[in-house]
């Protein structure tokens, strides 16, 4: 157990990342994380899994699903109920213009750079962008081509409008990862909102404002949830908000060190199960509590 594991004094909502955080290794979820995700339902504990996955990922978690039904993806982009078939019922895109903006400033930044574009309903890539295996993609054409179209505006209960762009991807195969965010950033982070996820140069853009926080923020709004009701988990630049925001939050054993110093504890490893530790404790403290 981790020195620093600290319980919050009350628990309402956990929201996890799932890939490094939630998920094995093998991107899977273990016996004692499924036993522990059912444990937080029945004490009355709302999960949130808040990832920067598209909402065509999300079978490895689905079965997993309690109560409300629904999940955080695409970085804050998109909410989806995995009950009904993934259907969106909140939009934040990133509109099309500024997605082109950045395309051409990050061309004549980085050379070298590809792009590939994830919409509501799929992907595109460009044909130099690393493709993963087992989504090959709806078209494959420069960048320019893919965003030609009109935009969607921010919308709820899936009239997401003209397959509106929940995330510019953009890979290069030389920079950092971390130099390739900073310089995206540099470039146009007063239009968009820039992070990662990957241990390569792959740099996520959503709309100005978007992140996983402000998603999350928002849907615990709606169920009259505070910040400091919220305990969060994860390990990548990408949960930096999600994780500031939190009242109480944790690193992973495995997380990036910005993650690490961000987080007010951390916790075991994913492939130790890192977030079952913290929720069975809170479980634990729940009915100690209630005597």
């Amino acid at each position: 157990m981790p020195a620093d594991l600290v319980l919050p004094a009350r628990t309402r909502l956990i929201a996890t990342d799932l890939d490094g955080t939630l998920l094995t290794d093998g991107k899977a979820v273990s016996e004692r994380t499924i036993a522990a995700l059912a444990a937080a339902e029945a004490a009355g504990i709302a999960v949130f899994f808040v990832t920067g996955r598209p909402p065509r990922w999300m079978d490895v978690v689905r079965d997993h699903v309690h109560g409300h039904g629904l999940a955080i993806c695409g970085n804050g982009a998109v909410v989806v109920d995995l009950r009904a078939g993934d259907r969106p019922v909140r939009v934040r895109p990133l509109p099309r213009a500024v997605a082109l903006d950045v395309v051409r400033e990050l061309r004549a930044a980085a050379p070298g750079t590809s792009f590939a574009v994830e919409l509501t309903d799929g992907i595109t890539y460009e044909p130099e962008y690393p493709r993963f295996p087992l989504d090959p993609g709806t078209l494959v054409a420069p960048a320019e081509k893919l965003l030609d179209g009109e935009d969607g505006e921010d919308c709820e209960d899936g009239d997401e409008g003209d397959s509106p762009v929940i995330k510019l991807l953009a890979h290069h195969r030389e920079l950092t990862p971390d130099g390739f965010l900073t310089l995206a950033r540099t470039l146009a982070g007063d239009r968009a909102s820039f992070t990662r996820s990957s241990p390569s140069a792959l740099i996520e853009v959503s709309g100005l404002g978007v992140s996983k926080a402000s998603t999350l923020a928002l849907c615990c709004a709606e169920r009259g949830i505070s910040a400091d009701e919220v305990v969060a988990f994860g390990d990548m630049p990408n949960d930096l908000e999600m994780l500031t925001w939190a009242g109480t939050s944790y690193a992973m054993g495995n997380a990036h060190p910005d993650v690490i110093a961000a987080a007010s504890a951390r916790t075991a490893s994913n492939e130790e199960d890192g977030v079952a530790v913290v929720i069975e404790r809170i479980v634990a403290a729940r009915s100690a509590d209630r005597g």
